[in-house]
């Protein structure tokens, strides 16, 4: 979720924006079924495995993205383009925190997306100059974690949110594994100069592009008019019938 840095031979990687964008708008998509949801324009589970899935992908695309623009910034050695998108996710994460302090106080988001990616990105960084061992680092994360137990820490979620006094119920939260495997496979799509692939040239995958290179500000922005167009809508068909 932040600008792609490519080595400085070669261009801006269409490929790398445009899939970072199909995050951003299968993440919109998520987020107005769930707008449309909460007014009771659909109904459904968000435990129910489509969903699950679904929310999963989207996962998946940001954070190999997040594992991937890391290699090609320490190729490109635009070290102080770390520095600049940390102190943007700090801000823009605890923005979030705030906002939803304030507005559901009883659900806020104290580790979202955003708090994960920060975190994250400081952890799985130094593995980003090695590929090939990150790939496999976090493969075996993922194998750890979708063959046994040891990574799932059952009761880990409860007590350290009783500790600190935080509500259990919120409105994002990203658990730390399997996600910090996904990022450290990130890296090996720089390696295997995957951002060189061409794109073709259609509208669609302009807009793609163009929602990658912003896919932060646009993750800010987007549930505020999507939630605004639903409930917008919902009152206009409450004052009709």
């Amino acid at each position: 979720m932040q600008p792609s840095s490519i080595d400085a031979s070669i261009k801006r990687s269409n490929f790398l924006d445009a899939y970072r964008g199909l995050a951003v708008l299968l993440m919109m998509i998520f987020h107005f079924c769930w707008d449309l949801r909460s007014f009771g324009f659909m109904e459904y589970s968000i435990h129910d495995p489509f969903w699950v899935y679904f929310r999963s992908l989207i996962l998946t695309l940001f954070l190999t993205a997040i594992g991937w623009s890391s290699y090609l910034t320490i190729k490109k050695g635009s070290h102080q383009s770390f520095w600049k998108r940390d102190i943007k996710l700090f801000l823009c994460a605890s923005a979030i925190s705030l906002a939803t302090y304030l507005a559901v106080p009883d659900q806020w988001i104290y580790f979202g997306i955003l708090h994960f990616i920060f975190i994250a990105s400081l952890v799985t960084r130094p593995f980003a100059k090695w590929p090939i061992a990150s790939a496999v680092i976090g493969s075996v994360i993922l194998l750890i974690y979708h063959t046994t137990h040891y990574l799932t820490f059952p009761n880990a979620f409860a007590n350290i949110t009783d500790f600190l006094g935080l509500p259990q119920r919120t409105l994002d939260i990203v658990f730390p594994f399997p996600w910090i495997g996904v990022i450290l496979i990130g890296p090996l799509l720089g390696y295997l100069n995957c951002h060189k692939y061409p794109t073709p040239k259609s509208l669609f995958v302009n807009i793609l592009a163009f929602m990658g290179r912003f896919a932060l500000p646009i993750y800010l922005v987007h549930q505020v008019f999507l939630f605004a167009l639903v409930a917008g809508f919902k009152m206009v068909l409450t004052f009709i019938f």
